[in-house]
């Protein structure tokens, strides 16, 4: 059914997609993508995306987070593992430490845990099959 498509090309095309999850909204339970997540309501367990985690305002998380690039403007309850980027807005609240390759922290920001900088994180892996996921998105 996907003879001479490309695996890689169709990888990378799933990873431009994004999961939202909507102010008003609460999952208690692991969240996985191979796309960007941008939350708006509640994660209670942990979040792993291959690309980029965004927390809103509204934004809550009681949970480990493994990614590539974070942006936090809500509220995180956990250990935030980043291989490049995190950013902590003016609004974001982070109990909990932080690994990453760089750190921005705003002005307003609040910060209660140590950072850890400048050092490889672990590699993300995610519990579902790439080719599951590759043939469901085509």
């Amino acid at each position: 059914m996907f003879a001479g498509k490309d695996p890689k090309k169709e990888s990378e095309n799933v990873s431009q997609f994004s999961t939202i999850i909507a102010k008003g909204t609460t999952i208690h339970g692991d969240l996985e993508s191979v796309g960007n997540i941008r939350i708006e309501g509640r994660i209670v367990g942990n979040v792993k995306a291959k690309s980029k985690i965004a927390i809103g305002e509204t934004g809550k998380v009681e949970g480990n987070i493994l990614a590539v690039n974070a942006e936090i403007a809500g509220e995180v309850k956990g250990i935030i593992e980043i291989s490049e980027l995190v950013s902590v807005r003016p609004s974001g609240v982070v109990n909990g430490d932080i690994i990453a390759q760089k750190l921005t922290v705003d002005t307003g920001a609040t910060l209660n845990g140590s950072t850890k900088m400048g050092i490889i994180t672990k590699e993300i892996i995610l519990q579902t099959d790439e080719s599951e996921i590759t043939a469901k998105a085509v």
